[in-house]
Formats: C-alpha cells, sequence, structure tokens
C-alpha cells in the first residue's frame, strides 16, 4: 500500500492509496502542486494526469475516501455534505475512482480554503 502526504497552509494529511492504475499514475507524478476548491464539506483539486474510470467507482463514499473525478483530472477528498448531497452522505458530483482513505480525522480539509496552495507528495 502506497501513502501520500497532503499539505496546505493550515494543515496537512496521510492517505493510504490501494493498487491500481490511477493510483500509479498519481504516484509517477509525484510531487505536485495544485490550487484549492471547495464544494460543501469536500476539497477538490486538479492533478497532471488522465485516467479512465475504474472498476467499482462510487458517487455516494464515506467520509475521508480518496477519490478521483476522471471529468475533472481532480482529485475529490470528501469529509461530509456536498451539494449534491442527500441526508448526511458525503455524494459527489457524479462516480469517481475510488484510491484510498486518509489516515485520522479527514475534517481537518475544512482548514483548506479555495485559492490556497496544496501540495501532494509520497509518505
Amino acid at each position: 500500500m502506497a501513502g501520500i502526504r497532503i499539505v496546505w497552509p493550515a494543515g496537512s494529511v496521510i492517505a493510504d492509496l490501494n493498487p491500481g492504475p490511477t493510483v500509479a499514475k498519481l504516484l509517477a507524478a509525484l510531487p505536485v502542486q495544485s490550487s484549492v476548491n471547495t464544494w460543501g464539506e469536500e476539497v477538490y483539486f486538479t492533478l497532471p494526469i488522465k485516467a479512465a474510470l475504474e472498476a467499482g467507482a462510487q458517487q455516494v463514499v464515506e467520509p475521508g475516501t480518496v477519490c478521483f473525478w476522471v471529468d475533472g483530472s481532480a482529485l475529490a477528498l470528501p469529509w461530509g455534505r456536498t451539494p449534491a448531497s442527500q441526508g448526511d452522505e458525503c455524494r459527489l458530483v457524479s462516480p469517481c475512482s475510488v484510491l484510498g482513505r486518509i489516515r485520522g480525522d479527514a475534517s481537518i480539509l475544512n482548514t483548506a480554503k479555495d485559492g490556497d496552495t496544496i501540495r501532494i507528495e509520497a509518505a
């Protein structure tokens, strides 16, 4: 299992990633920097990789799931409700490839703000 560190001005998290084609592309591109976007209780940011939707893609995920949004070439990190949520679920804008999980409490992502620089590196 591979790990990545995601760092922004007010915090950081470690995520454990499962083997797969999108994870391989992500790891090969590291380190990368991007700009934070928020959508409800989700942080997402574009990456310099393209990947196809993987088997097992999901739209409703558990808080702290590391997802790759194929249409936006972006990593999506939900920790709570989004504008698309029904009830208290974490609902992504569309089905995304599930890459892994954030260690610990993913709600620390609420300290990442639109426009913050975010860096992804090997952990």
